[in-house]
């Protein structure tokens, strides 16, 4: 073999050797799946949402429907793997990236949302089945002899986001306004930034183990706390650089957050957090 054909085989080889030791591209990754988290609670996955379903001998409870083929998927899925269909649909919130689709389930579930919820579901012509049942401050569902307690903590993400509690499993499913060791999204499009710290702490209070969040990994109590923390201290260094009078450009560099370097979406959306909390401080 000459040394021209040598050295063809030799970058064939390697290239081979990386392609089987890069990590798997998103496009191999799953759509959709179904995870186990505990007991009988479920974590699902479409692309980069979840929702959470419980199982109970008598039906299913469902949160987010994501979407009408999220939605249909998993109803499909539910009634192959379990035998049995959804009894309650609950909406974490407003937003159409993750209640869109309720209709899947609207012919066995009953479906449930904080009633400023619907109210916006409503003006905002969302593409999801209306809820038929609101509630104000707190409710419990109860099926099966399980329990899935329902809080409104305060604003944050938006002024109508419950958390859902799984309480024999101790599992909290938290939407948009909490995330595990991932910066919030982009600029806080329309969150209420004085009342989110507060929000998360009154999350802190409620009694649950698993955080398992609308997007991305899962996690733990002290998740709730070190995100909390990272808005608190995001506004303190942002204040601090706008009472030494230095330009929103100059402060999208100097606020670096570098103790959070290691979190998810830092590249992509440390300078929008700090767009974000500079037009807010800069309205009040």
């Amino acid at each position: 073999m000459n040394l021209q054909w040598k050295w063809a085989y030799g970058v064939i080889a390697a290239v081979v050797l990386l392609l089987f030791t890069l990590p798997e591209p998103a496009w191999t990754q799953p759509l959709r799946e179904i995870t186990h988290i505990k007991g009988d609670v479920y974590r699902f996955r479409n692309r980069n949402h979840y929702s959470v379903f419980m199982v109970t001998p008598e039906g299913i409870v469902v949160t987010d429907p994501i979407s009408s083929d999220a939605a249909t998927w998993l109803r499909l899925e539910i009634e192959k793997r379990f035998k049995t269909t959804a009894k309650y649909l609950i909406y974490s919130h407003e937003h159409a990236d993750h209640i869109s689709g309720g209709w899947v389930f609207a012919g066995t579930a009953l479906i449930i949302a904080h009633e400023r919820a619907k109210a916006a579901i409503k003006s905002k012509k969302v593409s999801t089945a209306m809820p038929e049942f609101t509630f104000k401050d707190r409710h419990t569902v109860e099926l099966g002899g399980k329990h899935v307690d329902l809080y409104y903590l305060g604003r944050a993400h938006t002024d109508n986001m419950i958390v859902m509690i799984f309480r024999e499993e101790r599992v909290a499913f938290a939407v948009d306004f909490v995330a595990v060791d991932r910066f919030p999204y982009r600029d806080f499009p329309g969150g209420y930034l004085d009342e989110w710290p507060d929000t998360l702490r009154a999350l802190e209070k409620l009694e649950f183990d698993i955080l398992a969040p609308g997007h991305g990994d899962m996690g733990t109590k002290e998740h709730v706390r070190t995100h909390r923390e990272y808005i608190e201290e995001l506004r303190n260094q942002v204040e601090k650089q706008l009472q030494a009078g230095k330009s929103p450009e100059e402060i999208k560099k100097l606020v670096t957050m570098d103790k959070y370097k290691h979190w998810q979406q830092y590249d992509a959306w440390r300078e929008l957090n700090v767009e974000g909390m500079l037009r807010h401080l800069q309205s009040k």
